[in-house]
């Protein structure tokens, strides 16, 4: 069984949580016996294809980006072609081009998508776009939403829930815990190494809630590693220094052996995500795989479906600054707590978020497709 995912980015294109699940996806699936491909764009698309674990990435030239879609004028023919190999097409949403592609493509196959956030910043374009969307979405056979959280709250989601199917994000942990893949040590300034850290993993987005962070670090004796790159970068660098913020240290990007020293070695995860943008939060299961406690805010979406208040971590509102500082200095004091709540994160993982499982339900989720045909 042949499945084409489809979406704006992928890697080694700059990296986020949506690629992730694709590839964990990809991995997850093949043990269920689907082969895998994965249509996007790219600014450098050399060479055009890409041959990966979770299965081969082909990639056409990206020719403009506007409001965090990226577009192409050069790639229905390869798009067609990928189409005409799947048996299945996996579209992710959003990405506005998809419909496009989608569209002019006059795609015949089976297709499911993924539904992974609400368009909540672009309100003024979205009323632009409502109507291509209504008409993508109504031509879906299956939607998928991450968690039954974002169902329940999202009111598009509602408009089709006779056709929408939960399947949470899962992630296997063989690709974190490879004994081939030691972690290894970066420079850190030893005031981190002897105190200890939460950690922040992620591109550094408007909805990240990281400004929120920054103000929690302020007069704290807590410190924190924050890992990634992105549009906010600069003005959280210009705010950390306003606010003198010596127990706060930015990585930038980092490869994977590093990132994993960061995750085994942090004091507990921390994701202070205050928008409905932030629809699960892959960085959330990456804590929990690594048995780390979690802290996360009330947003009414996946967050706080992956992260349960005092069993897999803290849960706090958003958007306070006050609450956050808290929750740090709290788990930081006390080692007990941060070991209970580590170790209920890890059995929530094994519970619930393996990339086996997902890889297995979407699986099913294909093959029931075809047998429909």
């Amino acid at each position: 069984m042949k499945a084409l995912q489809v979406y704006r980015t992928y890697f080694p294109d700059p990296p986020g949580g949506l690629q992730e699940v694709i590839r964990q996806i990809g991995l997850g699936a093949s043990k269920s016996g689907v082969d895998t491909r994965i249509f996007t764009l790219s600014p450098d698309p050399e060479p055009a294809c890409l041959y990966y674990p979770e299965g081969d990435v082909i990639r056409s030239r990206e020719t403009i980006e506007i409001a965090s879609c990226n577009i192409s004028l050069t790639c229905l023919p390869e798009f067609r072609r990928q189409v005409e190999w799947a048996d299945v097409v996996h579209y992710h949403f959003p990405w506005p081009f998809a419909d496009v592609l989608h569209m002019l493509g006059q795609v015949r196959k089976p297709t499911i998508l993924t539904y992974h956030s609400d368009i909540v910043r672009q309100q003024g374009l979205l009323k632009l776009y409502y109507p291509l969307m209504i008409r993508f979405l109504d031509s879906m056979d299956v939607i998928v939403a991450t968690s039954q959280n974002y169902v329940d709250s999202s009111p598009l989601l509602q408009r089709f829930q006779e056709k929408v199917s939960v399947v949470p994000i899962g992630i296997c942990d063989q690709a974190y815990l490879d004994s081939e893949r030691l972690p290894q040590k970066p420079e850190l300034p030893a005031r981190f190494q002897s105190k200890g850290y939460f950690l922040f993993v992620g591109m550094l987005r408007y909805y990240k809630g990281l400004h929120f962070l920054l103000d929690a670090l302020a007069g704290s004796d807590t410190h924190c590693v924050v890992v990634g790159t992105g549009p906010e970068e600069q003005a959280l660098k210009q705010k950390a220094g306003q606010l003198g913020l010596g127990n706060l240290h930015f990585t930038g990007s980092v490869d994977d052996a590093t990132k994993r020293y960061y995750f085994e070695n942090c004091k507990g995860v921390v994701f202070p995500s205050h928008l409905r943008s932030e629809a699960y939060g892959v960085t959330l299961l990456e804590g929990a795989v690594y048995g780390k406690p979690l802290i996360s805010c009330e947003i009414g979406t996946g967050t706080s479906f992956v992260n349960i208040h005092n069993e897999s971590g803290l849960v706090i509102s958003p958007e306070d600054p006050l609450a956050l500082r808290s929750a740090m200095e709290l788990l930081d004091r006390d080692e007990a707590l941060r070991k209970r709540l580590g170790a209920g994160a890890r059995r929530r993982y094994e519970r619930l978020f393996t990339g086996e499982e997902m890889g297995q339900k979407y699986a099913t989720l294909y093959r029931q497709l075809l047998e429909s045909v």
